[in-house]
């Protein structure tokens, strides 16, 4: 290790000192979590006796815990706690009165139903910040229903738009509503923070919902729909209206995205290809004249990386400086240089010894960046230390535990 590296891990995490209660299960809210985590704060995660949080669950799992548990919930505590029992919601009552942020993804009105809501948590801790994840929100006629990111996404506008024209629509192959609902709430927290500590006040609390945090990416959608009366549709791996942006096929059978769309670029890229009359061809200088001419131009790209392998025309494209790349699996991404030099691939141990890869902590702060202090906990881990924090002694926590209320 550098010395530079050796002063990094030395500094202060940047959210060191912050301490975050989280409520919830699964994505949306535990990522937010995760991501605060990441950078230095306390988390302090709340999960049922028995089972846990579900995710601990889902997906692969490595002798009967989910590996996508070890990475999200990394450097958390965990506290098993039943809040189904007045007095567990007593102890999140306490630890709400000492933590900079609470966390939660119920949905709306049940931790008000419980008496642990934004109200009387506020009222013991003013200055407390609260993000509130929901499928629509904390208010309006929708606010009731269960929501998750693969609704979400339809009513976002995303789905409507993702996939082929002649296919029913698609969904990406990862809970994209849930972690854009929850970089949001992250956001929200840290804004929210930065108030408190410039213009004092008290704290706030963050209402995220998730088709809103798809409906935010969504660009020009509402705006062509509202001037033009024009309707997005699905446009298969190419972006309508941006010409060329599109996957074309390899001779090889492999898969290739080129992305030529800028005026400088095209040139560039008709010119790599032996396409000069393109290149050269006012019509297609500027890209709303491009677009006029798509299909053309995308069978001229198609029919030269038809006739060349993908490295080739990798190599072909690089030389021109024209943006293009694979197609990348799992297996392309642990093996890539370029991940491995910026730190993408963290590798670690799981409890019984096996090896694991963990995505690498983004964003990189130079100075302070972010770190993996340990992996996702056991289930209740942390419930002894959390509970003496807040001033309960070994006969308390041994009632507690003997009544079912934590474990």
């Amino acid at each position: 290790m550098s010395d530079k590296e050796q002063e990094k891990n030395a500094a202060p995490a940047p959210l060191a000192g912050v301490r975050v209660l989280e409520l919830g299960s699964l994505i949306a809210g535990p990522y937010a979590a995760s991501l605060l985590a990441q950078f230095g704060a306390e988390v302090i995660k709340i999960e049922p006796p028995g089972d846990g949080d579900p995710l601990r669950k889902w997906r692969r799992l490595h002798e009967g815990t989910s590996l996508w548990w070890y990475s999200q919930s990394r450097n958390k505590k965990s506290l098993a706690l039943d809040l189904r029992t007045e007095a567990a919601r007593d102890i999140v009552r306490r630890l709400a009165g000492e933590v900079d942020i609470v966390i939660e993804n119920f949905r709306p009105g049940t931790l008000e139903k419980w008496g642990i809501g934004w109200e009387q948590l506020s009222a013991a801790n003013p200055k407390l910040i609260m993000v509130r994840v929901s499928g629509y929100g904390q208010s309006g006629p929708y606010r009731e229903r269960p929501g998750f990111a693969a609704i979400a996404e339809c009513m976002g506008g995303l789905r409507y738009t993702s996939g082929f024209p002649d296919r029913p629509p698609v969904r990406v192959g990862v809970s994209l509503g849930d972690t854009l609902a929850s970089l949001y709430g992250t956001i929200g927290a840290l804004m929210a923070m930065h108030h408190l500590k410039a213009h004092g006040g008290q704290g706030q609390y963050i209402d995220v919902a998730l088709y809103e945090s798809v409906f935010a990416i969504m660009e020009s959608l509402v705006p062509e729909y509202s001037a033009q009366g024009f309707v997005r549709e699905r446009s298969g791996a190419s972006l309508p209206g941006i010409s060329p942006s599109n996957t074309y096929l390899c001779g090889d059978g492999n898969y290739v995205a080129i992305a030529g769309n800028g005026d400088a670029i095209f040139r560039r890229l008709m010119q790599a290809i032996g396409r000069e009359d393109m290149a050269s061809d006012p019509e297609l200088a500027r890209n709303d004249g491009r677009v006029r001419h798509n299909e053309r131009i995308d069978a001229a790209i198609s029919e030269w990386t038809g006739r060349h392998e993908l490295d080739q025309v990798l190599d072909v494209l690089e030389a021109a400086a024209v943006p293009a790349g694979r197609i990348y699996t799992a297996a392309d991404i642990v093996k890539d240089p370029h991940y491995a030099a910026r730190g993408m691939i963290e590798h670690h141990r799981l409890p019984d010894g096996l090896p694991v890869d963990l995505p690498g902590i983004v964003p990189k702060l130079s100075a302070t960046p972010g770190r993996t202090q340990w992996l996702g906990p056991a289930l209740g881990e942390h419930t002894d230390d959390v509970l003496a924090s807040i001033g309960l002694g070994d006969e308390e926590i041994a009632k507690l535990r003997a009544d079912g209320v934590v474990a």
